[in-house]
């Protein structure tokens, strides 16, 4: 039997950029991603901390260190640049391995989205 599970989370992020007018998805800045283990193209669920609306969405790449997380297409209605945001992605485990899984959680500074160094 597979669980699906908590993989990958950035906590209380500010949105900086809402792209009405463009394909769709959620742009990330790189170090970001990498911090939360976030690839291209992974389907991610926001949660906006501000309006409470959620939505189910894919990760565009942006420029590292830039802070950007810009919300584009549909999205770009129901959450509004400045909103704080919780990205969060999820994966599917063996039931006995989701026991000892631990996801990656990161809290990056919620005014810059920039890593916080502890």
């Amino acid at each position: 039997m597979t669980i699906e599970v908590l993989k990958s989370k950035i906590h209380r992020v500010r949105v900086t950029q809402a792209n009405l007018n463009y394909v769709g998805s959620i742009t990330i800045d790189e170090a970001l991603m990498e911090a939360a283990n976030l690839i291209s193209g992974e389907k991610v669920q926001v949660v906006d901390i501000t309006n409470g609306a959620r939505l189910e969405t894919y990760v565009i790449k942006g420029e590292r260190d830039s802070g950007i997380i810009a919300l584009n297409g549909a999205a770009a209605r129901l959450i509004n640049v400045d909103d704080l945001v919780i990205i969060m992605s999820y994966a599917r485990v063996d039931f006995e391995e989701a026991k000892r899984f631990t996801p990656w959680v990161i809290f990056p500074d919620s005014q810059t989205n920039r890593l916080v160094e502890e």
